[in-house]
């Protein structure tokens, strides 16, 4: 049936065909960037459901479903939410908030910032903490040879340099 079809009174049963964003089961590490991002976020969705409420469209009703979960989900990671201080980690060794070069196996160089979920963008070169190769990563040093799995199967990377540059972070760089 048309969403055009259903009465408003069946609001709650549209917010239930509406599934909830998941959350992971590990801790929501963020840098004191990620913590900002989550609030600004948070704070430009409360605007958004303001201005939804007042709409009369059904298509805005819809909208508010969705901006709400989404409210939901962003409460929620603010109060899971463990900041971490990248000046703060041991700065021979790969951990959260680090700015890691690696080369793989045919020589190619490439540079990530370790970084939480919610701050992650593979295109921006971040990975969150919890991936597969951000994993293989933590505690290497520099010369270390770590191996992670991908889906074309197992790749080796070199540790080739390690910094941990706050204004990385807060640049998205």
């Amino acid at each position: 049936m048309s969403r055009a079809f259903v009465k408003e009174a069946d609001e709650d049963s549209a917010a239930a065909e509406l599934p909830e964003r998941p959350l992971s089961d590990h801790p929501n590490y963020v840098s004191p960037h990620g913590l900002e991002l989550l609030q600004e976020r948070l704070k430009e969705l409360q605007e958004s459901r303001e201005r939804l409420k007042a709409a009369d469209d059904p298509m805005a009703k819809q909208k508010l479903l969705e901006v709400k979960r989404d409210i939901r989900y962003f409460q929620a990671q603010l109060e899971r939410a463990q900041v971490v201080d990248p000046a703060g980690q041991p700065h021979h060794e790969v951990h959260f908030g680090a700015t890691v070069t690696i080369v793989d196996e045919d020589g190619k160089r490439y540079v990530f910032h370790i970084v939480g979920d919610d701050e992650a963008d593979v295109a921006s070169h971040r990975i969150s903490w919890a991936s597969p190769l951000a994993k293989a990563m933590l505690g290497a040093s520099v010369g270390d040879t770590v191996k992670w799995q991908r889906p074309a199967g197992v790749a080796e990377v070199e540790i080739v340099a390690i910094q941990y540059d706050a204004g990385a972070a807060t640049r998205g760089a």
